[in-house]
């Protein structure tokens, strides 16, 4: 295959054509190193070597990137890294972060439940699935969350105080609280235990 062009595109891209007509996009710098040139013959194993040399490097760029903004699991950066190149390049990438110390899944599983069952008041079983959906260990989550876990009853009362009061004050804005704190993840048990009591509490203040 006779390389008859290479043209700049946006995001650090070059097109590469061969034989006259348009192959692929590579990154820019891989190619500019490959030392390949217009008129340079490429058999099909030196692109494929090509090629995985520019996937890996637009896949190490992007985890920098990513992990520029803020902390990622090890699962989930490497399916956001897969967005752009391959689900291999991405895996090696993602492994790669993680070795070098930039990905951590327990530092950031610890981080992540903090901020669920603390600052947004998700119950444990809720926090819990979204650890897992970002790819964290089952043992790994279960510890953690068993660790953090606030007490229920007291985290309902402190959603329902800093949240919700205004919305008790009728029978249909209690549906839309107990609905809310289901979304959470709370028993429907620990949800009716908690409004009753503040219920009881401002009928005793009448």
């Amino acid at each position: 295959m006779l390389i008859t062009a290479i043209e700049p595109r946006r995001k650090r891209l070059s097109a590469l054509y061969l034989d006259g007509e348009f192959a692929l996009k590579l990154d820019t710098e891989t190619l500019l190193c490959s030392g390949y040139q217009i008129g340079m013959e490429l058999d099909d194993e030196q692109l494929h070597a090509l090629i995985q040399r520019s996937e890996s490097r637009r896949a190490q760029e992007k985890a920098l990137y990513l992990l520029e903004h803020r902390n990622h699991s090890r699962k989930e950066l490497a399916d956001k890294i897969a967005r752009t190149v391959g689900h291999e390049a991405a895996a090696r990438a993602a492994q790669h972060m993680e070795e070098i110390g930039l990905v951590d899944d327990e530092r950031f599983a610890r981080g992540l439940a903090a901020e669920l069952l603390h600052r947004k008041g998700y119950a444990a079983r809720r926090a819990e699935y979204e650890l897992l959906q970002k790819g964290i260990d089952r043992e790994l989550t279960r510890e953690i969350i068993e660790e953090m876990e606030p007490d229920p009853g007291e985290m309902l009362q402190t959603l329902i105080e800093q949240k919700y009061l205004r919305s008790l004050g009728d029978e249909k804005g209690r549906r839309r609280v107990f609905a809310a704190l289901q979304r959470l993840g709370y028993q429907s048990g620990d949800i009716r235990a908690a409004l009753r009591n503040y219920m009881d509490d401002e009928n005793e203040d009448e």
